[in-house]
């Protein structure tokens, strides 16, 4: 089973991306920071990271710093999944590592076009 970590603050955004990864037959784990992404991605590393953009603790920008530097087994593929809708935010988050981008509010369709586009769906 493909395995995908949803991170997000948002309990309630979280809840959301769970009830559609687990429909698109994903194994679901949720982190609300990317601090404590970066720590369950060091416990096992998922296929597939949904990642928030405006955090506390640690924003999913420094989250991917943090990815791209730790000494994990493998890479996860990175969706960002944000508010954030500018050509800047995009370009910088695909500079600094993310494979493709996701505007809240999403939908099945959405998500499942973006996980096809890295490969996962």
């Amino acid at each position: 089973m493909k395995t995908c970590l949803v991170v997000d603050d948002s309990k309630v955004i979280r809840k959301v991306a769970r009830h559609i990864l687990e429909t698109l037959a994903f194994e679901v784990r949720e982190a609300c920071d990317g601090r404590e992404a970066l720590d369950a991605c060091r416990v096992a590393v998922p296929d597939v990271v949904l990642l928030d953009w405006n955090m506390p603790v640690m924003s999913g920008m420094d989250f991917l710093r943090a990815l791209r530097d730790a000494d994990l087994p493998s890479r996860p593929k990175v969706v960002f999944c944000t508010t954030e809708n500018g050509m800047a935010y995009i370009r910088a988050a695909i500079e600094a590592g993310a494979d493709e981008y996701v505007m809240k509010p999403f939908d099945r369709e959405t998500l499942e076009s973006k996980l096809q586009i890295v490969g996962l769906a």
